[in-house]
């Protein structure tokens, strides 16, 4: 079933009963019992029960709308949730273009018609060093790829955020070189780790957290995993993304979480969970946020140290 974007929030089931209801559907399906129950929950969207979560414990809806990064409405962790209400976000179309088959702008209601979207809880690393937990609802990038028909001769996809400075105000300023672009490698972007995500908690997604539309990245830095994406254009040539045109020394295209390479102001070894606490204890990071088995293959023979 797919996603419906225009689900009322009244509509959508408590964050408690979210997760009971997860851990119990997940262990249905672990006893091969999901097929048998007609127990579903009508005001729930449905997902599929995939192998790619984590099973550590989510961070709240509070925490994870409350405390981000999105300089487009203020450099403050608390600026995007008290300035994003002035975004806009229906109705949007991101523009498909470079080297596709089918390059055009696509309505993100005639996307989400033809996507499977499911619910995805993934590890989230930001470069400054702290973490979180998040349950994603998403698609596959690669299902909005193939809807464009990707050439043979493409082999990076570019990103570009919605440049819209009377109402993402952080963008009458010359913080960074607006509007804000990221990259991927191809076979970055088709992995099947590689959502786009329209919500979280089962919620449509919050402004401060990049809606409608925002690339989520699980194995990177989290300025790698992009807000309310616009543009996505298919190219032969590396992108050259925002934070490393701002200072190629302190952040390169990869951006691959990896304890093995400092930042160069301050060490990446270990992360401080949000929620933890003022005296929680900081949690060892894991190489590729936890995601080596999926995602290691893709960078075998590279040195990153080097390609970071």
């Amino acid at each position: 079933m797919h996603f419906k974007p225009n689900l009322p929030y009244s509509h959508v089931t408590p964050e408690t009963s979210y997760l009971s209801r997860r851990t119990l559907m997940a262990g249905m399906a672990g006893a091969g019992l999901v097929a048998a129950s007609g127990a579903r929950a009508q005001e729930m969207p449905d997902f599929e029960i995939r192998g790619f979560d984590t099973t550590e414990k989510p961070n709240t809806f509070e925490e994870i709308t409350g405390y981000n990064n999105f300089y487009e409405f203020g450099t403050g962790k608390e600026d995007p949730a008290r300035n994003a209400h002035t975004l806009t976000t229906d109705p949007w179309s991101v523009e498909i273009d470079g080297l596709v088959e089918r390059p055009g702008s696509y309505g993100l209601g005639d996307i989400l018609a033809k996507v499977d979207i499911d619910e995805r809880i993934y590890r989230f690393r930001c470069v400054e060093a702290w973490s979180m937990v998040i349950p994603w609802n998403g698609f596959e990038l690669n299902q909005l790829l193939n809807l464009a028909g990707v050439q043979p001769s493409a082999k990076y996809v570019r990103f570009e955020t919605l440049y819209r400075p009377e109402e993402m105000p952080g963008q009458r300023r010359p913080i960074l070189d607006w509007p804000y672009v990221e990259g991927l490698r191809l076979d970055e972007a088709m992995h099947p780790l590689t959502i786009m995500a329209t919500g979280l908690y089962g919620k449509m997604l919050p402004n401060q957290n990049g809606a409608p539309l925002r690339l989520v990245v699980p194995w990177k830095y989290g300025f790698k995993s992009i807000k309310s994406v616009v543009k996505v254009t298919l190219t032969d040539k590396q992108p050259l993304n925002t934070w490393k045109a701002t200072n190629h020394r302190e952040y390169g295209f990869y951006s691959n979480v990896n304890p093995e390479v400092s930042h160069p102001r301050w060490s990446q070894a270990t992360e401080r969970r949000i929620g933890g606490g003022l005296f929680a204890s900081r949690l060892a990071t894991v190489k590729f946020n936890g995601y080596e088995e999926q995602v290691g293959h893709l960078y075998r023979g590279m040195d990153l140290s080097k390609d970071y």
